[in-house]
């Protein structure tokens, strides 16, 4: 849970900002050094983007997680790899510690991509400031920022009193289940930390740069519906009823109508089988069906997705959700199966504040204040399941765009700005000295 102090001191600072006209000796410090080792941390995100390493692609992901531990190991982190049960069906995650002091900072990325093994988009390539290959934005840029930020307080002798763990999971893509297995050790570095941040892109767009405080939840939905099979004829009789393509329909048209509205809460009906045979393959996402206009439907399928903005507003849904499915037209009947697979990372006060630290931190640097991103715009990320427990910010990564495409790429120049941004917060938020003012502000 949150500290007591760290929480008077993140509260303080809403609505206002850090004391802070230009960078310290120490931040100056740690500007110069990025700028003369960016080319290093390209040549790390390439050595990385290298290695294939889709979700199911263990040995991969193993051989991107052994890339990060060295870089880890030779800044004297304690590294451990954690091996998932061969039932969990997931490579594994990288953990580094370093045993410090003050204010306990937990560091987010992950090793694994969307492009598995057979996938022709597997290479490295730059042109001028820009760079494509597989998870180069999503999100081996961002690994590789955490690993130079590192390297950059280590530059200033900040890093050895500091109380940091770095969590690079290797299933985010596609995280193995159960849950309470492939994120125990993630959640137990939440209930360390008393701040956590997340490492995926930057956002910088419509003329500004932009804080993530919040991130949606991420569930899936499978709708079982059933009817009585019969001569279209005697639909709606009596002892027909209405056939399971007539109660689906009724069923999704209440969902739009009744549960829609609040803000922060979407779902999305993805494909749908319907008629007197249905198969499905979850693997493939891909199902047949057979029917005929003179037969009334037996069976329907329905899979889709929701998310929502707080654990309270998911909750809220899935009970209205249940309620109109219960409600079954004549001789029909319907299931409705929920599975979580990422829970909300809500827009918290303690959020908000960290969000002002990094917005000054970006203004000293000599850029503009940063405003609050719409969680609408952003998908979900592993950074949710510590939120419950500490204070969080996300999008400290480098700039890409194209991410899952086969059109993923990056700014490399951008790659510095990341690193300088993320060492520089963290040097700040280890001291837990500063006094707010108002001469910075983050925008809503």
């Amino acid at each position: 849970m949150r500290t007591p102090l760290l929480q008077i001191m993140l509260l303080a600072l809403i609505g206002l900002s850090f004391k802070a006209a230009a960078l310290s000796d120490n931040e100056q410090a740690i500007s110069d050094w990025v700028d003369q080792h960016q080319e290093d941390a390209i040549a790390l995100l390439a050595e990385t983007v290298n290695i294939g390493s889709g979700t199911m692609n263990h040995e991969g992901v193993r051989a991107v997680g052994d890339v990060m531990a060295r870089e880890l190991s030779a800044l004297d982190l304690s590294v451990r790899w954690i091996d998932m049960p061969e039932t969990v069906n997931r490579a594994g995650h990288l953990f580094a510690e370093n045993k410090g002091s003050g204010t306990r900072l937990l560091l987010i990325g992950h090793l694994d991509t969307v492009f598995e093994a057979d996938d022709q988009f597997q290479a490295f390539s730059r042109t001028g400031n820009t760079a494509e290959g597989p998870g180069i934005s999503d999100m081996k840029s961002g690994n590789a920022v955490i690993v130079y930020a590192l390297k950059a307080l280590d530059h200033i002798g900040a890093l050895e009193g500091m109380a940091v763990t770095v969590a690079y999971t290797g299933d985010e893509e596609k995280p193995g289940r159960p849950l309470a297995i492939s994120r125990r050790d993630l959640l137990e570095a939440g209930q360390w930390a008393d701040i956590a941040l997340g490492f995926e892109g930057a956002i910088t767009t419509e003329g500004s740069d932009w804080a993530t405080i919040a991130r949606r939840s991420s569930s899936s939905w499978t709708l079982n519906v059933s009817g009585r099979q019969a001569h279209s004829s005697a639909i709606f009789s009596g002892d027909v009823g209405a056939g399971a393509i007539n109660e689906t329909a009724r069923i999704l048209n209440a969902f739009y109508t009744e549960v829609r509205g609040d803000y922060g809460l979407t779902f999305n009906a993805g494909n749908i089988q319907g008629g007197t045979a249905v198969t499905y393959d979850a693997e493939k996402n891909r199902g047949t069906t057979f029917g005929k206009t003179n037969v009334v439907p037996s069976q329907t399928i329905v899979h889709g997705g929701i998310r929502a903005l707080s654990v309270e507003q998911l909750k809220g849904a899935k009970q209205r959700m249940q309620t109109i499915v219960a409600a079954h037209l004549p001789h029909t009947e319907a299931t409705l199966n929920f599975d979580d697979s990422y829970p909300p990372m809500a827009p918290t006060e303690g959020n908000r504040a960290l969000a002002l630290a990094f917005s000054e931190v970006n203004q000293d640097l000599g850029r503009d204040a940063m405003k609050i991103w719409d969680p609408l715009r952003r998908g979900a990320a592993d950074i949710a399941f510590v939120a419950p427990y500490t204070d969080a910010l996300a999008g400290l990564g480098a700039l890409g765009e194209g991410g899952h495409t086969p059109n993923e790429s990056l700014q490399l120049d951008s790659m510095a700005l990341a690193i300088k941004r993320a060492a520089i917060l963290m040097l700040r938020l280890s001291k837990n000295h500063q006094e707010p003012t108002e001469a910075h502000s983050v925008q809503p």
